[in-house]
């Protein structure tokens, strides 16, 4: 389903450098991925959905939970990075269906990366 934006994310030496490392194993194994993907929704409505933001571009931290990792590999960053990678506008609120998607990204790269 979502082979077509994985495999332009793999061309970027940038997105495909992120990858878990054993700490975010070890959390994704305690919490479990209903957990995390519950992380991902409230990371994504509180630092990426709203139509301004005032730290837009600084406000994913590149490490410290699974979610900001998935984040900074899936372009689903910040609102340039959504802009530039999944064609959302920026200066809108994102919709319910589209803060879905990026979430729905974000825990397929976490699949993938447990595989």
């Amino acid at each position: 389903m979502y082979d077509d934006i994985f495999a332009r994310l793999a061309k970027s030496d940038f997105r495909s450098k992120f990858k878990l490392k054993e700490k975010e194993f070890k959390y994704i194994e305690e919490k479990g991925l209903d957990v995390i993907r519950s992380h991902a929704a409230d990371f994504i409505a509180k630092r990426i959905a709203p139509a301004y933001i005032k730290n837009d571009g600084k406000q994913t931290p590149m490490k410290g939970h699974p979610v900001f990792i998935a984040q900074h590999a899936t372009a689903t960053c910040c609102r340039g990075c959504i802009n530039k990678w999944h064609h959302f506008p920026k200066g809108v609120d994102l919709s319910q269906s589209q803060q879905e998607y990026l979430v729905n990204i974000i825990m397929e790269w976490i699949s993938r990366q447990l595989k």
